[in-house]
């Protein structure tokens, strides 16, 4: 049976999508990003716009596509996400065609009317990896019957937050009870959580409009119940002296003895000792040493100098840098005697337990200042009050702690173990574990964990409340009250999760955004050396926050669906479907990527805390003393096997995950695949799995999903893409052998790289790009054999494939009938400077990009003259600028590389020396060459405008016709020196 095309399959709006999706990363209000941590989650989009391509078919005239194209455009913008007047042409349109499939395959007709009345299903999707859930939700949106699965139990709280509440309880539902349709604002009662909202019940439904949102209005009042309730608790053990100040939260700095014999002073462990650093205010702790001890002063400069007490702080002594800390790199300086411990000294020393805490300044605020966040911010040093305020935590968490242990049967403070994350990986644990932080708990000082089990302590309570236990809830009404119950409960756990990533040790005080910055601004735990401590009070930055999980529960219920479709969650392996054979319509998803986040790791910091507040409520999810990890698809590197046994257990474990969603899907059925890792081990091994899964691959696009900014801000090449790999269930050919799929990918390859070309697709994404086209020549054959009977597998193609697009590419920089003209080491040039700018890259890149063009990377890096420097894994290609002369030795003719000659004659431009730049270009030739200037040009054409080598080389351009002239007059030396 032939398959019905589908609009992606053919054709894409690529740049327009790609500025969506990339301008959706500053958007905040309302976007389920702020819902809940989670990574590399994919943007809304693109996930909107692929499903939709995905599920129509392809417009049959150029005016019609026009149309399309710029439908696709305005339903990816983010504010359209709620337009109805969009998502219904949507809707009908992919209605339509699922109709029309539906007609043909099961013999009679078939009608969106059919579908809209629920006599049929609406198309089936699956996302098997939902992770943070912004495909599933999109196909939601989209009015498919949306199915979501994910192996870690986080990230399935997080799509029955994103999907299944919202839709269930963000309006007016069936069998609600009565007293939940109150909307009195007033907060629940004082004497404790009593009944739904805390509210009388039995008002009329009557009085209630039908765009009341009984979850939002829980979530809000009874996460201001928890505040306020924990408020009585706490509030004693943040309170300031002074009745006219707020403390906004303190800085700490973790301590070690010093080394030397005859010092042993207390060294307290600070980056760098800045406390605001603006324009007109720049404020610092300055360490003192007195009686071998270090004490500390604010002194500050500028403008605005006023401390807490109105007074000025003390001048800014002359020589004091605030940059220069007492640790770096684990590398500690003692301020008394400047004895120097190394790292691995460091470490020793709190392994064995030797390093403490101590408390180094407060910043407050005061009157009017109080709560803004930045200029209202003032700093002092802590008082014997502070101190008394932090000792009293102490007992009161020991007091506590034994209440709940009794009454929740579990310790509530997270004395579960850190797991060490394998080493491979790309952050993670270990960091933290190199201090002796063994076990969560060790993240939090003790005030921390007080405030955090008792915010816990509310949220158990208030799931209680909205229960309505004991106070004579009709039968018929409990189960869909504990449901609704559960529902708020979890938005009020991640209103804690949220704050315990600002309520840690790992928190750090940013002295130019005048703010404290969460955990996990980065995939990983790392070292914080000085620490921040937030007031959960304050209405500063990094209190309880409940605004952004509100915005979102508000815009997520919103969504304009048919009632009849309910989402679907489930918990399970990706390799192990809970789900028949045959059933999905279409599987979009976005699986992991090697060895890029090791979630299991990273969310236990929120699993245990989830455990604690609604781990009761979802035992099948929290049954575990950790997220599981034994079938997280992650290219781990355990054991003895290490990296390349993790490579394969990825591959096995990916390619089982692929073979599954070909068991689900409806024969004919459409895959999109997500992919994104930058280096092409990851992307042999999704490939492989692709090709024994029997899916066959049928499109792939590339879409910039990342802000451009950030990326050009790497010290190493980043990729700014990801490939939307189209694929179907569909019956392969048996065989290829090799020399005829090379030459079939040849002519694909030369069609679908001009389309990413005008697409303005460049650099390493253009390579990535190139090896999705490919897999869609290569993935219709069972296997690809040589003439001698040898399977070949992905490696081997890739290789092809950076071959035809190195070539390809290096036409179109030199603006085609050139490319022939330059050596291999100029091509290579030309090409790094293309595909990584200025940044370094990992060897494994370097050598296929060198490879492909003909060098033996090995030979050449390091050598005397050469511009390739290896770096431990990484690999650099120098300018101009940063080789040495006197190595540079260019010899007449073309003998020596084009590159070599051009860098030498930059060097003679930049010193003035105009006779030898010219005596130079003449006698290898190149001086007459329309090829050497046309280098010049493409090299600076991928430069920033900061760069040096570009300033070089646009310098010397701007003169090329008076050169060329000085070149061709080169006997008569000196002439058109002046001129030059």
């Amino acid at each position: 049976m032939t398959h019905d095309r589908r609009l992606i399959e053919e054709t894409f709006p690529v740049r327009e999508v790609s500025a969506e999706s990339a301008r959706e990363k500053n958007i905040r209000h309302g976007h389920i990003s702020t819902l809940h941590i989670w990574w590399a989650r994919r943007p809304l989009a693109s996930s909107r716009a692929t499903a939709y391509a995905a599920l129509v078919p392809p417009p049959e005239t150029p005016e019609e596509w026009q149309k399309q194209r710029q439908f696709i455009i305005d339903l990816s913008k983010w504010e359209n996400s709620l337009n109805p007047h969009i998502l219904e042409k949507a809707r009908r349109d992919i209605y339509q065609a699922h109709a029309e499939h539906l007609s043909a395959e099961l013999g009679r007709p078939v009608t969106m009317d059919d579908i809209e009345a629920g006599r049929v299903p609406p198309p089936r999707v699956l996302d098997p990896f939902a992770g943070g859930g912004a495909i599933p939700l999109e196909a939601l949106r989209l009015g498919c019957e949306t199915y979501a699965n994910d192996y870690n139990p986080v990230a399935v709280l997080i799509l029955k937050a994103t999907l299944e509440y919202p839709q269930k309880y963000g309006r007016l539902f069936e069998g609600m009870p009565a007293d939940l349709l109150a909307q009195d604002e007033a907060a629940p009662n004082d004497d404790g959580p009593q009944m739904g909202l805390g509210l009388e019940p039995e008002p009329s439904p009557t009085s209630v409009p039908p765009d009341f949102n009984p979850l939002l209005a829980a979530v809000k009042k009874w996460g201001t119940w928890v505040l306020e309730e924990a408020r009585k608790e706490l509030a004693a053990f943040y309170r300031s002296p002074d009745p006219d100040e707020t403390i906004v939260g303190y800085i700490w700095a973790r301590t070690l003895p010093c080394q030397n014999p005859s010092c042993g002073a207390e060294i307290p462990l600070m980056r760098q000792f800045w406390l605001a650093k603006k324009k007109d205010r720049e404020i610092a702790l300055r360490p003192v040493v007195r009686d071998g001890r270090v004490e500390f002063e604010i002194v500050a400069r500028g403008k605005r100098r006023g401390n807490p007490a109105g007074r000025p702080y003390a001048p800014w002594p002359e020589g004091f840098d605030p940059k220069r800390g007492t640790v770096s790199q684990a590398v500690v300086t003692c301020p008394v005697c400047g004895a120097v411990m190394d790292a691995k000294t460091t470490r020793r020393l709190f392994q064995e337990g030797q390093s403490g805490q101590r408390m180094v300044a407060v910043v407050v605020t005061r009157g009017e200042g109080r709560g803004r966040r930045g200029g209202g911010k003032q700093y002092r040093l802590p008082t014997e009050a502070d101190l008394a305020a932090y000792a009293a935590t102490e007992r009161a968490l020991a007091e506590k702690r034994e209440r709940l242990m009794l009454e929740w049967g579990m310790d509530p403070v997270p004395t579960e173990p850190i797991m060490p994350t394998p080493s491979n990986t790309m952050g993670g644990t270990n960091r933290v574990l190199n201090y002796k932080m063994k076990n969560w708990s060790d993240l939090f000082n003790a005030r921390q964990k007080l405030a955090l089990i008792t915010f816990a302590e509310k949220v158990r309570q208030a799931y209680e409340g909205v229960r309505g236990e004991g106070l004579g809830v009709r039968s018929e009404e409990r189960g869909v009250r504990e449901d609704f119950a559960r529902a708020v409960a979890t938005y009020l756990a991640f209103v804690l999760n949220k704050l315990s990533t600002h309520l840690c040790s790992l928190t750090r005080w940013r002295a130019d955004a005048l703010s404290f910055e969460r955990a996990f601004d980065r995939q990983a735990l790392p070292m914080v050396w000085d620490f921040g401590e937030v007031n959960p009070f304050s209405g500063s930055r990094g209190q309880w926050d409940m605004e952004g999980i509100l915005e979102v529960i508000q815009h997520l219920s919103l969504t304009p669906h048919p009632p009849t479709l309910t989402p679907h969650t489930s918990h399970a392996s990706a390799t192990r479907l809970p789900y028949p054979d045959n059933h999905f319509d279409a599987v979009l998803t976005d699986p992991p990527y090697y060895d890029n986040v090791p979630y299991s790791y990273l969310s236990d910091f929120f699993y245990v805390w989830l455990k604690r507040t609604v781990g009761h409520l979802y035992p099948d999810l929290f049954a575990t003393p950790l997220t599981p990890k034994g079938e997280e698809i992650v290219a781990y590197s355990h054991g003895k096997g290490g990296l390349e046994e993790g490579k394969q257990r990825f591959e096995t474990m990916l390619s089982q995950a692929f073979r599954e969603i070909h068991r689900v899907l409806k024969p004919d059925g459409i895959a999109v695949i997500v992919y994104a890792y930058k280096t092409t081990v990851g992307w042999e091994t999704v490939i492989n799995a692709l090709l024994d899964s029997g899916l066959v691959v049928s499109g792939a696009w590339p879409l910039s999903t990342e802000m451009q900014a950030r990326m050009n801000a790497q010290e190493t090449a980043s990729l700014a893409s990801s490939i939307y790999i189209v694929a179907r269930k569909v019956a392969r050919k048996a065989t290829g052998f090799y020399n005829e799929v090379r030459e079939e990918l040849r002519r694909h390859l030369d069609r679908k790289l001009q389309r990413l070309w005008e697409e303005g697709i460049g650099g390493a994404d253009f390579f990535i790009a190139a090896i999705g086209s490919a897999i869609e020549v290569f993935g219709k054959y069972e296997k690809i054999m040589d003439y001698e009977g040898n399977i070949i597998r992905a490696d081997r193609l890739l290789e092809e494939v950076r071959t035809l697009a190195t070539d390809f590419a290096v036409r179109q920089i030199l603006h085609n009938g050139f490319a022939g003209e330059i050596d291999s080491m100029t091509r290579f040039y030309v090409l790094w400077r293309w595909n990584f700018g200025e940044a370094r890259a990992p060897f494994d890149e370097a050598r296929k990009l060198a490879q492909s063009c003909g060098i033996d990377l090995a030979q050449e890096w390091n050598r005397r003259g050469t511009f390739i420097k290896k770096e431990q894994e990484f690999v650099r290609v120098l300018g101009p600028h940063q080789r040495h002369i006197e190595d540079l030795r260019v010899e007449a003719t073309h003998a020596s590389p084009l590159i070599d000659t051009l860098h030498r004659a930059l060097r003679h431009w930049e010193a003035g020396e105009q006779q030898e730049m010219v005596q130079l270009l003449a006698s290898t030739g190149y001086g007459a060459s329309e090829v050497f200037y046309r280098v010049a040009q493409a090299i600076s054409e991928t430069l920033p405008i900061a760069s040096k080598e570009k300033k070089l080389l646009d310098g010397f351009l701007a003169g090329r016709e008076r050169v060329r002239q000085a070149v061709r007059e080169s006997g008569r030396q000196g002439r058109l020196f002046d001129e030059i």
